[in-house]
């Protein structure tokens, strides 16, 4: 199997799904991520079917105290919507107010609320999964966001916060209850991170629980894995993270070890170009390294080279160097195999 040219993805005719009132078409959605889901991994994200464009989590706090430096960081590109603005706090009144100015500044679609970052720094403050030590703090947040906004309000949550402390089934009916439109569920816990098996069986609970659409995320590194959620959980769409980004055409049903060489290098080079076009010259050649790492990882020619090739500070001799690697890897017929997520 060849996946060339997967992207741009046929545009679907019907709607897979609804948040509210809001017409989701397809049901693969690239997850949002901290320093990883920035406008150019979004607008390749939606290039090859993601349905939905997330952003990377904001805190409330800086959209009331740098508010220019979040409108600059999030303003709308017409190619992102449904654009999904993510909010993260522990203060029930603050994040109303940030999702009062998001949606007034600048129009999403839709804000949805992180409950699932395992950062401790984070948790300790009762942020990301730190909230969901406290359902009746959640009730609050979710009233009051769905009185004040005319956009609908989202969550993405985990498990719990470990084994003995998995309040999903409760969490599940808590923001339903109180106005939430979808629910995205990690199936980990915080204490968990990425590590271990996600349980699918908790979201099929979730699924059976709530009559609101809920995506599933977590394990998912293959077509075969998205087509499996959704048979076994019933999930409305499945939410694809670490696997993206190992395998951006993931998004568009493609396993790695089907991706051609000349299909790497056309989308590697348009990312360059993107990163660029938005950070500059040199900033977005520094921000892209993760990803080029990522692009070349499964090419013996590159991990020979790798330190060289990711310290290179000018875009003409960085592409050369990636034109190298890939033609070596043309030469010597390597076929990536499947990777884990790193």
């Amino acid at each position: 199997m060849r996946c060339a040219r997967p992207w741009p993805r046929p545009k679907v005719s019907l709607p897979t799904f609804f948040v509210r009132d809001v017409p989701i078409y397809g049901d693969v959605v690239l997850a949002p991520m901290d320093g990883i889901t920035d406008p150019p991994f979004r607008a390749l994200g939606r290039l090859l079917g993601s349905a939905m464009a997330y952003t990377e989590f904001i805190h409330a706090v800086d959209v009331l105290q740098r508010p220019q430096w979040v409108w600059r960081r999030l303003r709308p590109r017409a190619w992102e919507a449904p654009l999904v603005v993510q909010l993260y706090g522990h203060t029930v009144s603050l994040l109303v107010e940030a999702a009062r100015r998001v949606q007034d500044q600048l129009g999403p679609a839709i804000i949805d609320i992180n409950m699932g970052c395992p950062d401790p720094s984070i948790v300790r403050r009762g942020a990301g999964a730190g909230m969901l030590r406290s359902p009746l703090k959640i009730a609050r947040l979710f009233r009051r966001l769905t009185q004040v906004l005319d956009v609908p309000v989202t969550a993405k949550i985990r498990l719990g916060l470990d084994e003995g402390c998995k309040p999903y089934r409760l969490i599940a009916r808590v923001l339903e209850e109180n106005g939430a439109a979808l629910l995205a569920v990690h199936a980990r816990t915080q204490a968990q991170g990425y590590r271990g098996q996600a349980d699918w069986e908790a979201i099929a609970e979730i699924v059976s629980l709530v009559r609101i659409p809920v995506l599933g995320n977590g394990d998912v590194r293959t077509p075969e894995d998205i087509a499996r959620m959704k048979r076994t959980t019933g999930v409305a769409g499945v939410m694809i993270g670490r696997g993206a980004l190992a395998n951006p055409w993931l998004l568009a049903r493609c396993p790695r070890d089907a991706v051609p060489i000349e299909e790497v290098r056309r989308v590697l080079r348009w990312h360059l170009r993107a990163n660029i076009q938005h950070y500059g010259p040199q900033r977005g050649l520094v921000l892209f390294r993760k990803f080029a790492a990522r692009y070349l990882a499964p090419y013996p020619a590159f991990q020979a080279r790798r330190r060289a090739l990711l310290t290179l500070e000018d875009p003409v001799s960085f592409l050369d160097a990636v034109d190298a690697v890939l033609a070596e890897a043309a030469a010597s017929g390597t076929t990536p195999g499947p990777r884990e997520p790193s």
